[in-house]
């Protein structure tokens, strides 16, 4: 079985400017590169797991979340950091497009997305990271039983998180990552 480093894709990869999906708004948060190439070399498969709320709302569709994605990943691919895969729950209870607007058990803090990539990769989930910005992140490795949860927290504001670390950027999460080895 493989071990994963699941990211969260907005606020902790690109910019989060809400609702994110134009490849004009694709900006990729400082000390990613040489976060993600730091784990990278750990032999962890890198994997997104992304909320994307969006496309229940009705603000974009799921295409364009793709394009989004293919841009993001592609960016990344130029500084030789590849993701072995990427998952996304579209569903939100509060959307106007009817095949989205429900609950759901992949949308974080629900760990659906986690139960998906474990399938689909033969992963081992107590082997494994979860890298996210909000407390739904943590929340859904939690739930998963990850072996670790870091918290990316630039402004060390949150302090009543269930994360097993808390960071002020993905430089910082690659050191702690090393130090499982």
């Amino acid at each position: 079985m493989d071990r994963a480093v699941f990211l969260d894709r907005d606020g902790v990869l690109n910019e989060d400017n809400g609702y994110t999906y134009k490849l004009s708004d694709l900006r990729i948060l400082d000390g990613v590169i040489d976060g993600l190439k730091k784990i990278s070399n750990l032999n962890y498969k890198l994997i997104i797991i992304t909320n994307q709320s969006g496309i229940a709302r009705g603000l974009f569709s799921e295409n364009q979340m793709h394009l989004f994605m293919k841009g993001l990943l592609r960016n990344l691919s130029e500084h030789d950091i590849y993701f072995h895969d990427y998952f996304f729950c579209p569903h939100h209870s509060d959307g106007i497009v009817a095949e989205y607007a429900k609950n759901c058990s992949c949308r974080k803090p629900e760990a659906g997305m986690l139960f998906h990539a474990e399938k689909k990769h033969d992963l081992d989930l107590t082997q494994s990271i979860l890298i996210g910005d909000k407390e739904t992140d943590i929340l859904a490795g939690v739930k998963a039983n990850l072996r670790s949860n870091i918290l990316i927290d630039p402004n060390g504001k949150n302090n009543n998180s269930r994360a097993s670390d808390i960071v002020k950027n993905l430089v910082e999460a690659s050191k702690i990552i090393k130090d499982y080895f």
